[in-house]
């Protein structure tokens, strides 16, 4: 499952991790150090949405 940052639009994929900030590929959303923020723009971890991985491929938006 991957989340999107609601400030700048960062994704986080598990699959991936976040190399930069120390965390291995496999390491999902909550199970992030506490003190992991955003890395492009330092948002912390509760202004992350879950996003649909299907919806994301679309590239659509959603209707409301």
């Amino acid at each position: 499952m991957k989340l999107k940052c609601n400030v700048c639009g960062y994704i986080y994929d598990p699959e991936a991790g976040d190399p930069d900030g120390d965390v291995r590929a496999g390491t999902y959303f909550d199970n992030l150090p506490l003190d992991w923020v955003c890395p492009d723009c330092g948002a912390s971890q509760d202004i992350f949405e879950i996003i649909d991985d299907d919806f994301e491929e679309e590239g659509g938006e959603e209707d409301e």
